[in-house]
């Protein structure tokens, strides 16, 4: 995300004192009910309104940044941590074109 969004994201939470309540608890179930949001989009239909999935994709991505920012953690970091621990799981031998669990290989 570039820097001058990230900027953005904390100047509204910080102009209307809602860090107050950006607890990781808080942003935790505010990360669930707006991916819930966003599922409801797709809920009886493979297809979506693109707008609306827009709008709940970014209150996620809003509340995941709020919650690396509480946490005091990086995205690039644990991104690419987890991104090291699939490569491991996730052989490309065993896992091409496979969307099995890496413990039934």
């Amino acid at each position: 995300m570039k820097q001058e969004t990230i900027d953005r994201i904390r100047i509204i939470s910080k102009d209307r004192d809602w860090d107050q309540f950006h607890t990781p608890a808080n942003l935790a179930k505010s990360i669930v009910i707006e991916a819930g949001e966003l599922l409801e989009c797709y809920q009886w239909q493979d297809e979506a309104d693109l707008e609306h999935v827009r709008q709940e994709l970014a209150d996620v991505i809003v509340y995941c940044r709020n919650m690396l920012d509480a946490l005091g953690l990086d995205e690039d970091e644990i991104v690419n941590a987890k991104m090291e621990q699939n490569e491991k799981k996730y052989p490309i031998d065993k896992a091409y074109g496979s969307n099995k669990k890496y413990t039934e290989f």
